[in-house]
């Protein structure tokens, strides 16, 4: 569909396209604060991670380059699925398997592209990654939510490394978060990927 034709759509169906989009900016934040209160409540540890985590440090330092997203992505201990399930149910999401990741959906109809996504600490997401996600214990507080480490969430980002990872982590450098120290803190072939992005942070 071409963009006009596309315009007038949105204008028959009567579509009011940013209040559309701003309420699903909401409804994400809405749900990342739900599901950590409901671990909070329950005493079970827990870290954000992932897009939310970046913007967290990113906000730290300039809240202008802050990007949106979609995902809540959370570490849990494995022992702790069984508490953290019940906690997180007990606050309306159910607990699902897509392609051997636990997810919880935002209720019986939730979508999991709009649930929340659970990583298991001290253990690899692929068996080809060079080093571990970290433990829940690497964490620090902001906002009363428990955020991974940046050291940690950088090489997660690292060990993933996909498009939308090498974007968060441009981020990071551009505002000054990671700088030509921090290829020396990682195992060699994590520490040449960021140096690749230090060489052209602009990609």
């Amino acid at each position: 569909m071409e963009s006009e034709e596309l315009a007038n759509w949105v204008r028959e169906q009567g579509l009011d396209v940013f209040e559309r989009m701003f309420r699903a900016v909401e409804l994400v934040q809405e749900r990342l604060n739900r599901a950590c209160k409901a671990l909070h409540d329950a005493q079970v540890p827990y870290a954000v991670i992932g897009g939310h985590a970046v913007a967290a440090w990113v906000a730290t330092i300039d809240d202008g380059a802050v990007r949106n997203t979609r995902d809540v992505d959370l570490l849990l201990a494995e022992e702790d699925l069984p508490r953290a399930t019940d906690a997180l149910q007990s606050a309306g999401f159910v607990r699902d398997e897509v392609m051997g990741t636990v997810i919880f959906l935002d209720g019986a109809d939730g979508k999991p592209s709009q649930g929340l996504h659970i990583l298991l600490a001290d253990q690899k997401v692929r068996s080809d990654y060079a080093s571990a996600a970290p433990g829940v214990d690497r964490t620090v507080e902001i906002n009363q939510k428990r955020i991974v480490e940046l050291e940690a969430l950088v090489e997660m980002k690292l060990n993933s490394f996909r498009r939308k990872d090498q974007t968060h982590l441009q981020d990071m450098i551009q505002i000054g978060l990671i700088d030509a120290q921090w290829p020396a803190r990682f195992p060699a072939s994590l520490g040449q990927r960021l140096q690749s992005l230090l060489d052209d942070p602009d990609g």
